[in-house]
């Protein structure tokens, strides 16, 4: 099974840190971010497809063809969002099942085996701020009925994280323009009005690493 990792954007609310470093490399007590993904990958994982561009080619000197017995291929993300970084790993994915995970996400374990151990799903959580976040609707079986990515006002109490198992079928949808990018979450939204996606309750997973300050408090948490 492969896993992609979103890994192309510039991080400008980390900055200065990110100035020189793409913000998948920062370190969270003491090992970079995205080595944090590759750990939480199970064995059925053997391939990662990773989109990069700012600072990529650090990203790549980093994890290089191989990193834990996983095979990794590179694609060119792009400064248009994260829907356009997804599409350009189109070519390796053909009529499959596969793990996406956003490159900043400090993921853990025992998220990723709950959420393959459905078909399909994505990680979710109780956020403190619905408007920075892509708020999900559920159906009455409890699946997911569709996204609103950075709602102003919304009824929903749970958000969706840069978690997820979907299948192929997502390269149906076309992005939609939203605040001025084109958010993965739009193509999203759109599955999941087609498709039966359970949330899956976050357990462990450490979210929202926007800001120096919150490279500190995941480091706490990590440690404590």
């Amino acid at each position: 099974m492969k896993a992609v990792i979103l890994a192309a954007g510039e991080g400008t609310r980390m900055r200065p840190l990110t100035l020189t470093t793409p913000k998948p490399l920062l370190p969270v007590n003491g090992k970079p971010i995205m080595e944090y993904i590759f750990d939480s990958l199970p064995a059925e994982i053997d391939e990662v497809i990773v989109a990069t561009r700012y600072l990529g080619d650090k990203i790549k000197n980093h994890f290089g063809s191989e990193w834990n017995g996983k095979k990794i291929t590179y694609v060119e993300g792009s400064p248009r969002g994260t829907a356009y970084s997804f599409l350009a790993t189109k070519e390796y994915l053909q009529n499959e099942r596969f793990l996406l995970i956003q490159g900043d996400e400090l993921t853990n374990k025992v998220d990723i085996d709950t959420c393959l151990a459905h078909d399909l799903s994505i990680l979710t959580f109780v956020p403190t701020n619905p408007s920075r976040c892509g708020m999900a609707y559920l159906r009455s079986d409890g699946s997911i009925k569709r996204i609103i990515e950075k709602p102003k006002k919304t009824i929903s109490k749970i958000a969706v994280n840069g978690v997820m198992v979907l299948n192929t079928d997502i390269f149906w949808y076309v992005p939609e323009l939203t605040n001025g990018e084109f958010y993965f979450s739009s193509m999203v939204d759109k599955f999941t009005r087609t498709h039966t996606v359970v949330p899956v309750p976050l357990q462990k997973t450490i979210i929202d690493i926007t800001t120096p300050a919150d490279l500190e408090r995941a480091t706490k948490i990590l440690a404590g």
